[in-house]
């Protein structure tokens, strides 16, 4: 089979092309996704492939245009709508907690919302606290919606495959920071595994559990731990709701320590939520308390030594690491 090198933009754009040219029902909307290309420029070119009544840009205005994604996709359309950044999608957080998770339900299972949205996520890129926080755990949250957080190329482009499949409302978290890295991927585009964890570097002293942005960060140091004879193993989590807590537990099993890796606050974080699944289904597996590394407690800062003080790094994780009983 041949293969290709794409950035994880170019990627998450072949995904979109994919199910637009084999779906009449997908149409994508969102502010500046036409002929700017996207904020990330993820969707550059497809206005001129598809046209206006294909790729459609939107007032500034979350709830409406989030909102109108519900109407389609109750319809009997397949719409994917992106919005700029995880921070401005708070604006339409009434639509998803009170529509796109609950018709199904309030239904009666009469009503599906097949919709897909699409946002970037994360810090790292100096833009201060109004574009860089990591609220997946937000969504997460949510019963109904399925959050998904693609880490590498492949998953950039395969989840959107699977999501525009899936009958019930699918969220994607792309981490800003990835967008430019590259990786060789087979041409033919298929939809991905969404419902379980990948182990991303198989270890047996101390599993690293993370998703999206921390991914690289977490293979670095497990990198450095390896030179000081300290075998981790990392764990994608890749889907965020639903939890595969059978893979996560399985690791624990070989292991027995874990350090859980989120870019999100540590108060009320994912993290927390599975340091309390692990604590309740896999407490006689441990050998040390579950720990975590998190964002610090505060508004991203804009200043470059402030934010990365701020965010998970190689350097803290490996410094917990060496602070348990390995």
């Amino acid at each position: 089979m041949s293969t290709v090198t794409l950035t994880y933009r170019d990627a998450a754009r072949a995904g979109l092309r994919h199910v637009l040219s084999t779906d009449g029902r997908v149409f994508l909307m969102g502010e500046d996704v036409g002929g700017y290309g996207g904020a990330f420029a993820v969707s550059l070119g497809l206005l001129d492939e598809f046209g206006p009544e294909r790729v459609r840009n939107t007032p500034l205005s979350e709830s409406a245009f989030v909102g109108a994604g519900i109407g389609a996709a109750l319809n009997g359309m397949r719409p994917i709508v992106e919005v700029m950044t995880i921070n401005f999608s708070l604006l339409a957080l009434d639509q998803v907690v009170n529509n796109a998770a609950t018709l199904r339900y309030m239904s009666g299972g009469q009503m599906s919302v097949p919709l897909v949205v699409r946002m970037a996520t994360g810090g790292g890129r100096q833009l201060a606290a109004q574009h860089a926080h990591s609220l997946e755990t937000w969504y997460a949250h949510i019963p109904g919606v399925r959050a998904l957080a693609p880490a590498t190329a492949e998953d950039a482009r395969g989840m959107t495959l699977a999501a525009v499949a899936d009958p019930d409302p699918v969220f994607i978290f792309e981490h800003a920071t990835l967008y430019p890295l590259e990786e060789e991927l087979d041409e033919t585009p298929a939809a991905v595994d969404i419902d379980h964890a990948v182990v991303r570097r198989p270890g047996s002293d101390v599993t690293l559990v993370t998703y999206g942005g921390s991914l690289g960060k977490c293979l670095d140091a497990a990198e450095q731990l390896s030179a000081d004879g300290i075998d981790a193993e990392v764990i994608d989590l890749r889907t965020l709701r639903p939890l595969d807590m059978e893979t996560i537990l399985a690791s624990l099993g070989k292991t027995h320590n874990m350090v859980i890796v989120d870019e999100g606050w540590k108060t009320g974080s994912l993290a927390a939520e599975i340091s309390a699944q692990v604590m309740e289904r896999g407490f006689d597996l441990l050998d040390w308390p579950v720990q975590r590394v998190c964002t610090a407690e505060v508004p991203i800062p804009y200043a470059k030594h402030l934010e990365d003080a701020a965010l998970p790094s190689p350097e803290r994780v490996v410094a917990v690491v060496k602070e348990m009983a390995i």
